[in-house]
């Protein structure tokens, strides 16, 4: 199986650059619109605003801090070659207009 990838910072660590910078996550929660307990609740429950705003003020992407919550998926385009565009149904059907009378 996959390795889980390593976050930039820990949960001390992120919580510690943000008291280092002046901050409180209950203080930073209230200035960015939030609920107060968002920034605070980040370490236990994904909440995507809560992560961008406490990312974006340490300077870090979500993505870094967190990345066990934002998974790489693979795209989602289908290879035309292998799975060709189907005939659409209705281009041979003509309309009965008594029926739908």
């Amino acid at each position: 199986m996959g390795k889980k990838p390593a976050p930039a910072l820990d949960w001390p660590a992120i919580k510690a650059e943000v008291h280092r910078r002046g901050m409180t996550l209950t203080e930073l929660a209230k200035r960015t619109g939030l609920p107060d307990t968002a920034c605070r609740r980040v370490s236990t429950v994904t909440h995507y605003g809560g992560q961008k705003a406490i990312a974006e003020f340490i300077g870090y992407k979500p993505e870094q801090l967190w990345p066990d919550r934002y998974p790489k998926g693979k795209p989602r385009i289908l290879d035309t070659n292998k799975f060709p565009p189907l005939a659409s149904q209705k281009v041979g059907a003509h309309a009965d207009k008594e029926r739908a009378a």
